[in-house]
């Protein structure tokens, strides 16, 4: 029974024509401690702007998620995010079990994890309870996941092609029905680990663009990768009209030539 459930939450994330997702995030809040950014402060519209631009789905923390997706409920999947961390620090915030993301109503739950770092045998312990846990419920489990670099003396998210492939390959043994990590930047690199994985693999939306236009060459170039799409985050709510970056960004999903 657990099978069809999870195809059916699968299927809502995972409805545009094309087969891809254009996700939106919104989860980041408790990882900035200082400088919020702007698109994140009044939360309540950014959510209602994200609503009406329908992204495939949207992630939030489960305390936004009570509050502020009334309105919306049933008009976007849900996924709520179970975990805070930061590069800068090991450990994490363990902030949602399975049961609450049932019970809020969501079609996946998100587990954040960090790997190639301080603690990341305990991150992926988290990732392969969470799967165990929502294999019950049929509920499917999104893992972002990154894999983290020191430079100049900071800790860092990598984005080489080896380093990716370890994340999503981890983020594949321990379980995870779809796989978020960082956009190596180029499609043949992507495309040779999307090819090698035999669940979906998304980008997370990267660093923040300086335009519009480079967002969407960035997804048209994910989508000649090959991969499943992209969960983006301050690329969409990062600019002014939301409504007009998610239609935008959407439409790349179908430009593959």
């Amino acid at each position: 029974m657990s099978v069809l459930g999870k195809q059916v939450h699968l299927n809502r994330i995972f409805s545009h024509p094309s087969g891809r997702i254009l996700a939106v995030a919104a989860d980041h809040m408790i990882n900035y401690r200082e400088g919020i950014p702007e698109g994140l402060r009044p939360i309540q519209d950014t959510i209602r702007q994200i609503a009406e631009g329908r992204p495939s789905s949207i992630t939030l923390n489960k305390g936004v998620a009570m509050r502020c997706m009334g309105e919306f409920a049933g008009r976007i999947p849900l996924i709520i995010q179970q975990m805070a961390l930061t590069p800068d620090r090991p450990g994490f915030a363990d902030h949602a079990e399975v049961e609450e993301a049932v019970a809020l109503g969501a079609d996946a739950i998100a587990v954040a994890i960090l790997v190639k770092c301080e603690g990341d045998l305990d991150n992926l312990k988290r990732l392969a309870t969470t799967v165990r846990e929502a294999e019950r419920y049929g509920l499917p489990v999104v893992t972002h996941i990154y894999p983290i670099v020191m430079k100049n003396g900071a800790a860092a998210v990598s984005t080489a092609p080896e380093d990716v492939f370890y994340a999503v390959r981890a983020g594949l043994e321990m379980g995870a029905d779809v796989i978020k990590a960082p956009y190596t930047g180029d499609p043949q690199s992507f495309g040779d680990i999307v090819a090698a994985t035999p669940v979906p693999v998304v980008t997370a939306g990267g660093p923040r663009c300086e335009s519009l236009e480079e967002v969407v060459a960035m997804m048209r170039d994910v989508v000649r990768s090959g991969a499943a799409g992209s969960t983006v985050g301050r690329n969409v709510w990062g600019f002014p009209n939301i409504p007009e970056t998610i239609r935008q960004l959407k439409a790349a999903l179908e430009i593959a030539d």
